[in-house]
């Protein structure tokens, strides 16, 4: 079945209900469902066998080339109705209702580059340090227990697709969380300001083996007893006269440190 017959119809009343309870937690948890918005979010979901449910569309004629040949129900939206299932000022046309994933630490095991989000409540930055781990590497994201949502709208959204790229493990408490990756041999380091400096750490060879790394709280950081549980506290030098990193972006240069460490170990 093409996508044309199912896009040239209206989206009806009852299914634009179901899917506006979507657009909050309650409604996301006991339907077990999310919504990917944009044509990046939308093309990967759809790259993911059997993750998407139904897709809506605001003129499937724009769309044409993510569409061809889906075989779920594909709805067309007036402009009215897609607003009320965006967060956004302007919505971008495109959403897929998609299957919530679910991942456990089998499908991390053997991992050699993870990052544990201790407390990341901003959804912005969780999407953006998911993002980050896919586009260097590593093998999975850990969500402790108090992070954001990862079905939040903009959480997803902030992954551009990466979301189906990785596994992502949800409600784990931290003191869990780091001694599974101890037992899987990896080394834990804590991402703070009062740290090791990261590239002295490089240049010494220290990051080539297995890591996870724990990013804190976009406010009050990592506190001290969530420092003492890793091996080591490491922090991102700084040159210029930034008072400090943000979130995403002192992730960023540690997942990219650590990685070109380890690859370049593997190559030699």
């Amino acid at each position: 079945m093409t996508s044309r017959p199912n896009a040239a119809l209206g989206l009806p009343a009852s299914v634009l209900r179901s899917v506006r309870r979507l657009t909050q937690r309650r409604g996301r948890d006991v339907a077990g469902l999310f919504l990917a918005e944009g044509r990046q979010a939308v093309r990967e979901a759809l790259a993911v066998g059997s993750l998407v449910q139904e897709v809506i569309v605001d003129d499937p004629d724009k769309h044409a080339d993510l569409l061809d040949g889906v075989d779920v129900p594909v709805w067309r939206a007036t402009d009215h109705q897609m607003r009320t299932l965006s967060d956004t000022v302007t919505p971008q046309g495109i959403v897929a209702v998609c299957r919530q994933l679910s991942f456990d630490w089998q499908d991390v095991s053997g991992a050699r580059l993870l990052v544990i989000c201790a407390q990341v409540r901003d959804p912005g930055n969780a999407g953006t340090v998911i993002r980050c781990a896919d586009a260097f590497g590593a093998d999975g994201v850990v969500l402790t227990t108090g992070s954001v949502e990862i079905y939040n709208p903009k959480t997803v959204r902030s992954t551009v697709g990466s979301l189906f790229h990785l596994p992502i493990l949800t409600g784990v408490p931290l003191h869990d969380a780091v001694a599974k990756v101890k037992a899987m041999g990896m080394t834990v380091l804590a991402a703070d300001g009062d740290g090791d400096p990261l590239d002295l750490k490089a240049a010494a060879g220290e990051l080539s083996g297995p890591v996870a790394w724990i990013m804190g709280n976009e406010a009050w950081g990592l506190p001290e007893e969530d420092r003492e549980l890793a091996d080591e506290v490491v922090a991102v030098p700084m040159w210029g006269g930034a008072e400090s990193l943000n979130l995403s972006s002192a992730a960023a240069v540690c997942l990219y440190a650590t990685a070109s460490a380890q690859r370049r170990s593997s190559a030699g």
